[in-house]
């Protein structure tokens, strides 16, 4: 597939900023899933872009904003020809960390009693069936028992706060299976990236957002492999990847502080479609 890509986020003030600093984690990687043709960054009003890779691999941009500013936009446009490879990522990344890293908790991925005892369900099913098998359990177990409710959490929710109120988005779907697949003893990390919505497979799934968010476990013998709660498939042709990280935070498209800059208001627009083919 050849997806074209408009991702813009736009933060205004009611009291001009002095200064903001960025991370823009929006430029997508080449691999075997995905080959960008074309990708640009534009920012309103003028700031320094200074591009480096961050300790998982993942292309950044620093933006740094140092003089007074009343709004500031941040607009991607680009285009990424896909591939299906059954959510097979393999080891098809410019990232040189041991699968084991991503075992480690943080904050928003730390098991209460209520992700290890889902995890023990679960656990059967990877002695008896495999980590496939298991993968899939908790995959399907996920969306469940979180019921995709836009607008019940923010980014600051946990895995185990999304399990309890049993609602969330993306995110809370990625956060807790990945919780839940590392207390299996598997490394399992967060991917941020972009969902064609005009997939017939998903398109009326409550995950068919264009900004989107899902979940990779390593498993033996295949590398990385996607897993997407949401709509509980392996990503597809549909999907871009941006960034991936232990948790939202390290994958997040945009992150960043400001000096002042009160009453911010927030405004994210993102529109995937689908090329037709010459």
């Amino acid at each position: 597939m050849r997806l074209t890509v408009e991702h813009q986020t736009i933060y205004s003030y009611g009291r001009p900023a002095r200064y903001a600093i960025q991370a823009l984690r929006l430029t997508p990687p080449d691999l075997a899933a995905q080959r960008v043709i074309s990708w640009r960054i534009e920012v309103e009003p003028a700031a320094h872009l200074v591009p480096l890779t961050d300790g998982f691999g993942n292309r950044v941009h620093q933006l740094t904003l140092d003089h007074d500013h009343d709004r500031l936009a941040v607009t991607v446009r680009g285009i990424v020809e896909t591939t299906d490879t059954a959510g097979v990522v393999g080891r098809d990344l410019p990232d040189t960390l041991s699968p084991e890293v991503f075992l480690r908790e943080t904050p928003l991925t730390t098991a209460d009693d209520a992700l290890k005892a889902f995890a023990d369900q679960v656990r059967p099913v990877l002695e008896t069936d495999g980590a496939v098998a298991a993968m899939h359990a908790v995959l399907r177990l996920t969306a469940g028992r979180v019921a995709y409710v836009k607008g019940a959490t923010d980014a600051r929710t946990t895995a185990a706060e999304a399990l309890a109120h049993g609602r969330g988005v993306c995110q809370d779907h990625a956060h807790v299976f990945i919780t839940v697949v590392r207390e299996l003893g598997i490394p399992a990390r967060y991917v941020s990236g972009y969902l064609s919505p005009n997939d017939d497979d998903h398109a009326e799934s409550p995950g068919g957002e264009a900004s989107h968010a899902w979940a990779e476990a390593w498993l033996e013998g295949l590398g990385w492999v996607g897993f997407d709660p949401s709509n509980g498939i392996s990503p597809t042709g549909s999907y871009i990847r941006l960034a991936h990280g232990l948790d939202y935070l390290d994958a997040a498209p945009v992150r960043g502080i400001r000096i002042a800059g009160d009453e911010e208001h927030l405004a994210v627009r993102v529109h995937v479609t689908e090329q037709a083919q010459q």
